[in-house]
């Protein structure tokens, strides 16, 4: 399909800088037969018992370094863990950097460039590795904020926990699993006495995911890889609810694009670690998942693809439209919507 066919128009002041307080009383909007205004408080309400909630418990890392290359200075968006010392980021500017320069980052934190890719990647093997490579990215990194909010103000302290989701625990994401940030211990206690489950998985979230769309043709685009876990006791669960009529709910498209690589073209969801790349467009035929939650995209972005893909690009056409005309909030602070598959 034409990108072209993504595209919309958003106004600026609709880009959400900080999340909704309180974090459940961000609007909700429900796209189905009809498109409905909601707030994230009526989920509990908008499910039903028997349904199962399947969240991602990736934690973001600081993952912005801002270092020298000799008098020249370099800002690195680390995306991809490829070994314990070593990491591709995304370095900023690339041009300046060569094979087998140095960024030093102080106190003894280096970054050697071992190899140089298109679009201002770069491979970089770090002076310290495992836990220890860790514990420099905790003194000197930053949380990495998409583009769309670093440009609106400068990051903060209150990023650092407005930025994770409550179930946050396995180190590895540059990027948040946004839908998730609207999900308050209230909120979970509320589900639990209607009887709706919950089970987490992991997909690390990795800065590609804010890549824009260069090419004309979907086809011709290429999704980077994120690793992924799923263990066989979740997806037991997940498939033992769908057997009983229950429906497997994806908070988020990180969710959501880990269980469709996990899963057969039965349906039925597997054990999975490794990498996935799936890229999802309208045509695509979902297997794993029932209902999504998930936040507002960018225009022209592979994420507004797979809501599209999932209920169906004129219906989410006209969904955009009314949140746009509501002033919903956009992007990675903003509010969310709960999604029906295309009849």
């Amino acid at each position: 399909m034409k990108v072209d066919a993504f595209d919309f128009t958003l106004p600026t002041e609709l880009i959400a800088d900080r999340p909704a307080v309180p974090r459940e009383g961000a609007k909700l909007l429900v796209v189905g037969e009809a498109i409905s205004d909601y707030t994230v408080a009526d989920l509990p309400d908008l499910l039903r018992d028997g349904d199962l909630l399947v969240f991602n418990d990736t934690k973001v890392i600081p993952a912005r370094l801002r270092g020298m290359r000799r008098t020249a200075k370099i800002e690195v968006t680390l995306h991809k863990n490829v070994a314990a010392d070593s990491w591709h980021a995304f370095a900023k500017p690339a041009k300046k950097l060569k094979v087998s320069d140095i960024i030093d980052f102080g106190r003894g934190f280096t970054a050697l460039v071992t190899d140089k890719f298109e679009g201002g990647e770069v491979a970089l093997a770090f002076s310290a590795s495992g836990p220890a490579l860790m514990e420099k990215l905790m003194e000197h990194g930053e949380i990495p904020l998409p583009p769309y909010i670093s440009s609106l103000r400068a990051v903060d302290e209150q990023d650092k926990s407005d930025y994770q989701t409550i179930f946050a625990k396995d180190e590895g994401a540059v990027a948040a699993p946004t839908a998730g940030l609207h999900f308050t211990e209230a909120l979970l206690e509320k589900f639990a006495a209607k009887k709706i489950d919950m089970v987490t998985t992991t997909l690390h979230v990795g800065a590609g995911t804010f890549l824009p769309v260069k090419v004309e043709d979907t086809d011709d685009h290429k999704m980077h890889a994120e690793r992924g876990f799923l263990n066989a006791e979740t997806a037991t669960k997940i498939n033992a609810v769908r057997a009983r009529g229950g429906r497997a709910v994806a908070v988020g498209t990180t969710s959501l694009r880990l269980l469709e690589s996990a899963a057969d073209e039965k349906g039925i969801v597997h054990p999975f670690e490794g990498e996935t790349d799936i890229f999802i467009t309208p045509g695509y035929r979902f297997k794993a998942i029932d209902l999504l939650i998930t936040n507002f995209h960018l225009p022209k972005s592979t994420l507004f693809m797979l809501v599209s893909a999932f209920s169906g690009l004129e219906t989410m056409q006209a969904a955009y439209a009314h949140a746009i005309a509501e002033k919903y909030r956009f992007y990675s602070y903003g509010d969310c919507s709960l999604l029906y598959p295309k009849l």
